[in-house]
């Protein structure tokens, strides 16, 4: 293993914390941000484009919008999800009202700090064996580390954990497809949407079945298992496996890329990190998270007029309005986080009411993505062992695409080598 070097002394930010050396002659200074940089708005709070879809862009507005009852949820596959036949139960992440928060309450217990602690054996041991395949390859791509990562990690919490063969994450993963460039009605299209449903139904009859039928005969603490005591059926569990399966691995193994990617290029603070206790190690990913959020956009449809104060003019949003939260520039928001806002500075005060230190990384309101502890959880595991590996170093820096489904960049081509 590699001996962290010596962090620097950093030049001292308003918080007189930040462990990162912001002086121009910094060795580690590079640009703050590594995937292409959304909307960085500072004109107007709001505004409206010529679709009609409200935008808005700073803190105290996008909490109004996440925590106000009446929204619903749009994005990720939210569209396809109304679909669905009525006979079928709304599956948790895209339920309104009472029934959404007292499901949110009755499976809140798979996402707490002890609920993670009983997941780390799994977690360790999967990190352990992408770091010994990623050794015996000497080259890989971090991205398949990540998701393999991220799907165990997912598996234990929903409970897909009897499949009756592998490759779960490359079935899943279909999901989470963007529309395809061929014609509509074209030969090709109907291929490519049929190729999409006969995976959709494999992961039914090889992951999801085979777990509910375990689950029958010996109920763990899991998804699944309280699904099948609320009376669930099983291609209603389906629907739950597989919004939240995807919910799940898209956005870790997007995380874990990303923050291997800031670590690896600032030997500072990868020296930080590696020496510090969890509570900082947590911070700097959530740091890392805040300027860099893996969903850019969250997206509501008002189901009621909102109004909405705006530098001291009322704003009304209609009922049926879009509305688009540009996350990244909310977190910048220099009313909250500061000046500095857009550079990297772990464990910075905010100027504002007790907010979590990603500040809408992870959404707010009664949408709030869950799994957020697991997600930082599982990173600091997966990093804690990656960046002590002899010689790690990046070959190929990531490239970029757009997701439509998570609103947010996808990496493509991250190569890493021991």
């Amino acid at each position: 293993m590699n001996t962290p070097t010596p962090i620097p002394p950093s030049t001292q930010t308003s918080t007189g914390k930040c462990p990162v050396n912001h002086s121009p002659s910094a060795s580690n200074l590079d640009a703050q941000y590594k995937t292409p940089r959304t909307i960085q708005h500072d004109y107007q709070r709001i505004e409206r484009d010529a679709d009609g879809v409200w935008h808005l862009y700073v803190f105290d507005d996008a909490k109004t919008i996440l925590r106000y009852s009446e929204t619903t949820q749009m994005g990720f596959k939210a569209e396809m999800m109304n679909r669905m036949p009525h006979e079928m139960r709304t599956p948790i992440l895209y339920l309104e009202g009472p029934a959404h928060l007292e499901q949110r309450k009755q499976t809140a217990r798979f996402f707490t700090p002890k609920a993670v602690s009983g997941y780390r054996p799994a977690m360790e041991a999967v990190a352990d064996a992408m770091m010994s395949k990623l050794q015996r390859e000497q080259k890989t791509d971090l991205r398949q580390l990540s998701l393999s990562m991220a799907m165990r990690v997912v598996s234990e919490v929903v409970g897909l954990t009897n499949s009756r063969a592998s490759g779960i994450e490359k079935r899943l993963d279909v999901f989470l497809r963007e529309e395809t460039r061929f014609k509509p009605g074209s030969l090709m299209h109907k291929i490519y949407n049929l190729t999409n449903q006969l995976y959709i139904l494999l992961f039914f009859w090889l992951d999801v079945k085979p777990s509910i039928e375990a689950r029958k005969k010996q109920p763990k603490d899991d998804l699944i298992t309280y699904l099948i005591e609320q009376g669930y059926k099983d291609w209603e569990i389906f629907t739950e496996s597989l919004t939240y399966g995807a919910a799940g691995m898209a956005t870790t193994r997007e995380f874990i890329a990303l923050a291997g990617w800031h670590l690896l290029t600032k030997p500072a603070l990868k020296a930080r990190y590696l020496q510090t206790a969890e509570a900082e190690r947590h911070a700097i990913l959530h740091e890392i998270l805040r300027l860099e959020p893996i969903v850019s956009v969250l997206k509501r449809r008002a189901a009621d007029d909102i109004r909405i104060e705006n530098d001291g003019q009322a704003v009304e949003i209609r009922k049926g309005d879009v509305i688009h939260i540009h996350v990244q520039t909310v977190n910048t928001d220099k009313t909250l986080v500061g000046t500095d806002g857009d550079q990297l500075c772990p464990m910075r005060d905010m100027h504002k009411q007790v907010v979590m230190p990603s500040v809408m990384s992870f959404g707010d309101g009664h949408h709030r993505c869950p799994g957020a502890y697991v997600a930082i959880y599982e990173t600091d595991v997966f990093l804690q062992r990656l960046l002590r590996l002899d010689n790690i170093h990046i070959v190929h820096e990531p490239e970029f695409v757009w997701s439509d489904t998570s609103s947010g960049f996808e990496t493509k081509n991250f190569v890493v080598a021991v």
